[in-house]
This record gives C-alpha cells, sequence and structure tokens, in this order.
C-alpha cells in the first residue's frame, strides 16, 4: 500500500479544490477515512441542498423509516446528474482509483479499476447496473441513519466520498458522521468525523486491508449518522459505482 498518489485539483462548481491525495491516501490507510475541509463553498452547498425539492432531478425517494433503514429521507439524482455533482464524481474518481488498486493488489483481490470514470461505468451498464447512485440526504430532529453499506451490484468501486451541505451547530445539532470498523476476533473500532460545512469524508464503502504483524488482513466496515437533536441536516453522497 505505498503513497503514490499526487495532490491535485478536483472541480467543484466554478471553482477548484486541491486535494492531497497523499495525505488523503494516508488517512485512508491509518484512520479507515479522511476529511477534506472546505471542499465546497457555503453557496455551492446552499445550491445543492436546495435541489432536494425538484423532484424532476430525481429518480427515487426512499423513506428510510419504511425499510429499517433509520429515519429520514433520500433521493437519487437521476442521469444526467447536475453539473456540480457530475463534476465531482468524475474528478475524485482517477485519482482514487489509483488508491483502490493498491488496496486490491494488497488484498490479492483480482478486479482492477480503469483511470477513467467513463470506462468504468460502462462496465457497471455491460453488468445491467445502469441507474445512478448520487444522492441528497435530509434529516431532520430525530432522524438517523442506520449502519450500513453502499453495495448495488456485482460491481464495487471501493470507495466513497460524503459532503455536508449544512452548517453544524447553526442549521443542526448532533447528525454527526459515524464510521464503525470490524477487525477479526477484536472488538469493533469506532471513528467519529467532525464535518463541517462544505467539508468532504472519504471512506471505504465496504472493506479495506490493514497491515498487521502476520501481513496484510482486511477489515469490514459501515457507515451512518447518529441522531439529529434539532435543526435540519443536508448531504450529497456520490458512490461512484451504478446500481441494478
Amino acid at each position: 500500500m505505498g503513497r503514490r498518489a499526487q495532490a491535485g485539483a478536483v472541480g467543484a462548481g466554478g471553482g477548484f479544490v486541491t486535494f492531497d491525495w497523499l495525505a488523503i491516501e494516508e488517512a485512508l490507510n491509518t484512520a479507515g477515512c479522511a476529511h477534506v475541509p472546505g471542499v465546497l463553498s457555503g453557496a455551492e452547498c446552499a445550491a445543492l441542498a436546495g435541489l432536494y425539492g425538484q423532484d424532476g432531478l430525481f429518480r427515487s425517494r426512499v423513506v428510510m423509516a419504511r425499510h429499517g433503514f433509520g429515519q429520514g429521507e433520500y433521493q437519487y439524482f437521476r442521469y444526467p446528474l447536475p453539473d456540480r455533482v457530475a463534476t465531482l464524481r468524475e474528478t475524485m474518481y482517477g485519482p482514487l482509483a489509483a488508491i483502490a488498486n493498491r488496496w486490491q493488489a494488497a488484498l490479492d483481490l483480482p478486479v482492477r479499476f480503469p483511470a477513467r470514470h467513463a470506462e468504468f461505468l460502462a462496465r457497471c451498464h455491460d453488468a445491467g447496473q445502469l441507474r445512478p447512485t448520487p444522492l441528497l440526504l435530509q434529516y431532520q430532529a430525530g432522524d438517523y441513519n442506520c449502519l450500513h453499506q453502499d453495495l448495488y451490484g456485482e460491481h464495487v468501486f471501493p470507495l466513497q466520498a460524503a459532503f455536508l451541505l449544512s452548517r453544524p451547530g447553526a442549521d443542526f445539532t448532533g447528525g454527526e458522521f459515524v464510521l464503525t470498523e470490524q477487525r477479526p476476533r477484536m472488538q469493533s473500532r469506532v471513528e467519529v468525523v467532525p464535518l463541517g460545512l462544505g467539508d468532504c469524508v472519504i471512506f471505504p464503502v465496504h472493506q479495506r486491508p490493514v497491515n498487521g504483524t502476520r501481513g496484510v488482513y482486511r477489515v469490514n466496515l459501515r457507515h451512518g449518522v447518529s441522531r439529529v437533536r434539532s435543526g435540519l441536516r443536508h448531504t450529497l453522497g456520490v458512490i461512484f459505482h451504478d446500481a441494478q
């Protein structure tokens, strides 16, 4: 799991934010997630959160309580994705694919991911995974998201990202992003990421490699959101594989 990812710029709306991919890979390898502050501006966050009421942008809406997923709701975008969402998804994919391929090699898994997101989506679509997976999530007081993994078909890209679109302490309280790591023959480890407005967290979809005393082993991860105590919380989720 060598640190070979390079720093680079990711387009967000009309501007670019520099991601330190070396630091991101180091954080993913050591802590299981990477917190990147200030990726989206306040104006971009407001614009994205404001899309939630535009029904024509979405292919489906999920009320979590109906399925035992928690409380709150989310909507999956339809194609074509909004420009901001498409740009983040396409430009983040390449550096993350390089990290993902090093993880695949470390875990002795045969699948490798192409450098371009369009090529990976073609792989998904050829297997019948045609539905876009980027989504907006909305939580009100009392809402929460149970620990889960975003697995939607045969082809799974092992990393994903979430962007907080609301201001903690002002727009809402509570609602922390939570990641749990289930380690073999050990108790689970919990990571709470203190996201601010416009911050990004990058994290594994379902597993990652860990260096142990006897070599590399895999750990399973789940993520969720703790109970929102007051206000309204919006999040943008960027998943790189499409769904069946």
